[in-house]
């Protein structure tokens, strides 16, 4: 019952984080976006059912207390991603000497790109419930919100009235990609900062990995490829959403290993702390322009391996999908 009554617990505090977006405070928006942290650190600390079983909990309270509406939002959107990436980060199986093979963490970074694709699209779907038509107006009533802040009707240096349509058309239809990149970086970092309270307390099965050592597995570039050529071919549905979004969030997670190899690379060397805060100031001043290149640096690391043949001490070869 140990796993049950922990997994109550995290579920009433997850569902209280989330109900307090209510109030619409900056506080409130804040501790919104911890709410996922009780069911990872169930999950990892415990083991994967006590996850389920706040889920659950989580979902049913605040269907009770706020709409059925919402506890199923709350169970898809919040509480099953977090529990997912947790079953999967504790995945092992015995060797032939007796030792524990953990799931690899480039192949868990590829699940986290393919759970933030999933969850937007399905965020998506349950808000409008099921209408493309009413999901596409939503995305261009932010884009349209953002152009008017870029470019203000009426200023000198305004555009004209057909540009800026199609500026905010080109941007409403990239709402996908641009949500799965962030909702990709915030699972990364909620599964980062939960894995390691639960190391420091002792509580986690696997050993801390060496999270600069990874890399996506192959079939991700391809992946890749086939999620753009879905965003091209069918766009004006939820399956070319589910296009835009993976290609948004796989991007990403190329980007995420185009910098672990950076920290891989540097390590031992005098100059890492001013190389490494040079990289993340300039990630920062360019507005993701330097992501680009770190996303192709992880693609190419991915498909042609050149880390495993650039010395001693290099990484194995990446694992493909279906290994």
């Amino acid at each position: 019952m140990n796993f049950v009554l922990t997994g109550i617990g995290a579920g009433l505090v997850s569902a209280l984080l989330t109900a307090v977006v209510t109030k619409a405070t900056p506080l409130a928006a804040v501790l919104y976006l911890l709410s996922p942290i009780p069911v990872l650190i169930v999950s990892l600390g415990w083991n994967h059912r006590a996850g389920l079983v706040a889920a659950a909990v989580g979902g049913a309270a605040i269907a009770a207390f706020l709409s059925p509406l919402s506890g199923f939002g709350f169970v898809i959107v919040t509480a099953l991603p977090a529990w997912w990436l947790s079953y999967l980060a504790l995945l092992g199986r015995p060797t032939e000497n007796g030792a524990i093979e953990w799931y690899p963490v480039g192949r868990l970074l590829a699940w986290i790109a393919a759970t933030a694709t999933l969850t937007i699209v399905a965020a998506g779907i349950i808000s409008t419930g099921g209408d493309y038509a009413t999901f596409h107006a939503n995305s261009r009533a932010v884009s349209q919100a953002f152009v008017n802040l870029q470019f203000p009707q009426g200023a000198p240096e305004g555009v004209d009235a057909q540009t800026r349509e199609d500026i905010i058309d080109w941007i409403a239809r990239l709402t996908p990609f641009l949500s799965a990149q962030g909702f990709t970086i915030v699972l990364t970092l909620y599964l980062y900062a939960a894995g390691k309270i639960v190391f420091l307390s002792k509580r986690l099965p696997r050993p801390w990995p060496e999270i600069a050592k990874m890399r996506l597995p192959r079939g991700a570039g391809m992946l890749l490829l086939v999620a753009i050529a879905v965003a091209v071919l069918v766009p004006a549905n939820f399956l070319g959403v589910f296009g835009v979004g993976l290609a948004g969030a796989l991007f990403t997670a190329f980007a995420l290993q185009g910098l672990a190899i950076i920290h891989d690379r540097t390590t031992g060397r005098a100059f890492r702390p001013m190389i490494l805060t040079g990289l993340y100031v300039l990630l920062f001043l360019t507005q993701g322009i330097l992501a680009i290149a770190l996303s192709l640096f992880g693609l190419a690391d991915t498909v042609f391996g050149f880390r495993r043949r650039s010395g001693p001490g290099s990484n194995p070869p990446p694992p493909t999908l279906s290994s």
